[in-house]
């Protein structure tokens, strides 16, 4: 039986989402504001059926994965056209990175199909998917989502609870803010931030997340362990970046890495190379 899903929103995250889909199968449409009909034919080889028409787009849908601005009133207004032209089996998923479901989906009453399904930057290469349902949402929507992007390849995670930025965003902006304190401070300059991190927490974060590595930490006795002992010692007031000096910052990490089309598009495609090498690798050790 044919599945078909709609991706709404043609930027680079929706890219993403029709190319992942594309390759399981999936008949794919995909919505734009505006008229990108002949870089959408192009660039999937007749593959993809382009709609300007939101409900048009959708009435066959079985899956609908949003990927619009990120603004609450644009993303509400979409929801209510998704309920009112989409079948009534239909799932609907925004990529949101930040605004939960339960304010897209108040006064809709299709609520019960609709979530959170947040990937992470490069979406075509990074696996995760983070799952966030709203209060209102259904356990067989749930368990559809986590299965679908499961069979897409990706390594969704389930967020129990609503919260601002969901788990991702919330653990990369806390460890962020402390590195721009840093370097603000001169206590490390940009470039050997960097390298510290690839050399140390970024390396054993590539084959373990922070609650084993700190289990392993502890040796034969674990977690408890290390908590007891080092990690009692762990209770330095962290810093707060300031906003006047971010200057440092861009400075330091422009004069490293340079700026410009070509030096953008060099280093992204060699960190895109290094992470498929490092999940190929993953995949080979499990």
């Amino acid at each position: 039986m044919s599945k078909n899903v709609t991706i709404i929103g043609g930027g680079v995250i929706g890219l993403a989402w029709t190319r992942k889909f594309l390759e399981k199968g999936w008949n794919v449409h995909l919505n734009d504001s505006q008229d990108i009909s002949a870089f959408i034919e192009k660039e999937f080889n007749g593959k993809v059926k382009f709609f300007h028409d939101l409900a048009e787009s959708v009435k066959d849908a079985d899956y609908v994965q949003e990927c619009g601005p990120e603004r609450l009133p644009i993303k509400q207004d979409i929801f209510k056209i998704l309920a009112q032209h989409a079948p009534t089996h239909a799932i609907f998923a925004s990529s949101s990175s930040s605004i939960v479901s339960s304010e897209i989906a108040e006064n809709n009453p299709a609520a019960d199909r609709i979530l959170i399904g947040h990937p992470f930057n490069p979406a075509n290469i990074m696996p995760l998917v983070e799952v966030v349902p709203n209060p209102k949402t259904s356990k067989d929507t749930v368990n559809t989502a986590m299965q679908i992007y499961s069979e897409l390849g990706y390594e969704p995670a389930l967020i129990q609870k609503e919260i601002a930025g969901f788990v991702a965003n919330r653990l990369q902006i806390a460890f962020l803010n402390e590195c721009y304190y840093l370097v603000e401070q001169g206590i490390i300059d940009a470039a050997d931030l960097d390298k510290l991190v690839l050399n140390s927490l970024g390396l054993r974060w590539s084959t373990v997340g922070p609650f084993e590595g700190e289990h392993l930490g502890g040796g034969a006795q674990g977690i408890s362990h290390l908590l007891s002992g080092v990690g009692s010692n762990m209770n330095f007031q962290l810093g707060t970046p300031d906003p006047t000096k971010a200057h440092i910052l861009i400075e330091q990490t422009e004069k490293a890495y340079g700026v410009g089309e070509e030096n953008w598009k060099k280093r992204s495609e060699k960190r895109d190379q290094l992470t498929e090498e490092i999940l190929k690798l993953r995949k080979q050790t499990k």
